[in-house]
């Protein structure tokens, strides 16, 4: 699934996928159900929104039971590493010094960059 990337998700779709989720696996059938009961959303509108989302790449429904193919945690790191890639040319340092030309990081936030980057960086 690494090599299929998903661009964005609107937030009506953000909200849908929240509640797979959220769930999964679930049935099909309890899908429409939360989301008549949480996006006043009829079934038609619920498969077709999944049936793009599985298009996608992102869920899968199979014998009627819908489940994710990434996980949110994956999805969201995709999502951030294709944000630096197009706008900061794939720049984690030039993305770090944007980020804080406007906001000041509280010494929790640096102690916790700094054991992410002993614990991730190359040796």
């Amino acid at each position: 699934m690494k090599d299929k990337k998903i661009r964005t998700l609107g937030e009506v779709e953000a909200r849908f996928a929240d509640i797979i989720w959220q769930h999964e696996p679930l049935p099909s059938g309890e899908l429409v159900r939360l989301c008549e009961r949480e996006l006043s959303w009829k079934k038609p509108t619920t498969y077709t929104v999944l049936r793009k989302l599985c298009e996608k790449g992102l869920f899968q429904n199979q014998n009627g039971v819908v489940s994710s193919r990434i996980s949110k945690e994956e999805f969201a790191a995709q999502q951030s590493e294709q944000f630096v890639e197009e706008t900061f040319d794939g720049s984690l340092p030039a993305f770090f010094a944007a980020f804080t030309k406007r906001k000041r990081l509280s010494q929790e936030e640096v102690d916790e960059l700094r054991r992410m980057i002993d614990e991730y960086g190359e040796e």
